[in-house]
């Protein structure tokens, strides 16, 4: 093939793109696929390859969790997941006075984050990671170190007014 076949082909080629993406453009911003908010039919997917999942890091059954145990979890990375306490395992565990019990949290992977809304939080143990808490009281926020395998007062027990705190985000790092 000669050099000038190959510029030609390759022109082709950066057209044929070019006129695919204005094409695309064109049934976007005029609604033939519906508006940009609309999801695409999953027609479109080529070959009848399933579609793609888009991760957008909601915590999973969030409104069931809620309902049996009156606990908000919000968004976070997948690391940080809400667990049946059992000793031993790594967890990290929360004391908050509105809840009765411990709370437990399995952590994996090297880093994860998990924003959350637990009333009333005054102790919290850590883990082998390096573990940050997020906290608020009124419009204060609060951030607190946790102590690595050991329970760390934070919240109304280390407040000097004795004020409640909302757990708001838990962060790890190994």
């Amino acid at each position: 093939m000669t050099l000038r076949q190959r510029r030609n082909r390759l022109a082709v080629r950066i057209l044929g793109t070019a006129a695919t993406g204005a094409l695309a453009i064109l049934a976007i911003t005029t609604g033939v696929l519906g508006s940009p908010a609309q999801e695409a039919p999953s027609g479109l997917v080529a070959d009848g390859a399933p579609g793609y999942a888009v991760e957008d890091y909601n915590y999973p059954q969030a409104d069931k969790i809620l309902a049996e145990k009156n606990i908000v979890l919000k968004r976070g990375d997948g690391h940080i997941t809400l667990a049946d306490c059992v000793p031993g395992t790594g967890q990290l565990e929360l004391l908050a006075r509105h809840n009765g019990a411990k709370i437990c949290f399995k952590v994996v992977g090297n880093e994860g984050w998990l924003s959350l809304e637990i009333p009333a939080v005054y102790s919290f143990k850590g883990n082998d990671y390096s573990t940050t808490i997020d906290m608020t009281v009124g419009d204060e926020e609060k951030s607190f170190d946790i102590i690595k395998n050991t329970f760390t007062p934070v919240g109304e027990s280390v407040d000097d007014e004795g004020r409640e705190h909302m757990l708001v985000e838990i962060r790890t790092a190994k």
